[in-house]
């Protein structure tokens, strides 16, 4: 059977992670969250006390990092942190961790690896323009920020996270700035990538959209997402 790569970019609280999620299991497909990566590696630095401006004991940290990713379930090093990951904290210092070019590359490597015997659905802020740029097929997901925001509140909320809604949409600001702006793999739509827009549409109607678009370029190649 031919290995399939379903690249799922987007800007945070897009609903990538959720609908990646369920996607992989509807398919089959092994579910690759590489935004956990950045989290594990960012979690590491702040436990040990490497600053987040410093390039190359980050790029050290991330060539040595052993994660795997099974589900929702994160494992650093043998340690299982899909909880920790999510702390605001680590959220914060992925952003910054994930600009770091040394990193990148390090963690591309391992995502490579990751899928090169099964089919997956790999999603993140680059996975369709370097990651895989021949990639079966490529959804660049997007919201409104407003929409965006929102969900990020409510994600937070169900984790009994405090969140201050001016904040979450001045953090998501920030970050989007710095995905898009950065030098190394910024986030930008891949050109043979469809452009979905979750704004409007309820998470049903996404996941139909993009299992729809799954089945047509991985058989006759020719419908688009509408």
């Amino acid at each position: 059977m031919k290995r399939i790569v379903v690249a799922i970019d987007g800007p945070a609280g897009a609903g990538k992670s959720t609908i990646a999620r369920r996607v992989a299991e509807k398919l089959g497909y092994l579910y690759l969250d590489t935004g956990a990566m950045y989290r594990a590696v960012a979690l590491w630095a702040l436990r040990t006390g490497v600053a987040l401006d410093d390039m190359h004991r980050l790029e050290q940290l991330a060539l040595s990092a052993e994660i795997s990713l099974d589900g929702a379930k994160v494992t650093l090093n043998g340690e299982d942190v899909s909880a920790a990951i999510r702390a605001a904290d680590v959220s914060a210092a992925a952003s910054k961790v994930s600009a770091v070019a040394g990193v990148r590359r390090a963690l591309v490597d391992k995502q490579r690896a990751m899928a090169e015997a099964v089919s997956v659905v790999m999603e993140g802020r680059d996975i369709g323009t370097v990651v895989f740029p021949d990639a079966a097929v490529k959804i660049f997901l997007d919201a409104s920020s407003t929409v965006r925001a929102q969900r990020r509140l409510e994600e937070l909320a169900a984790r009994d996270a405090a969140a201050d809604a001016a904040a979450v949409a001045r953090d998501m600001k920030e970050r989007d700035h710095r995905d898009r702006g950065r030098a190394e793999a910024p986030l930008v739509q891949a050109p043979d990538a469809v452009l979905l827009d979750s704004t409007a549409l309820t998470l049903e109607e996404v996941e139909d959209a993009v299992l729809r678009l799954v089945r047509a370029r991985t058989s006759n190649g020719k419908e688009v997402a509408r």
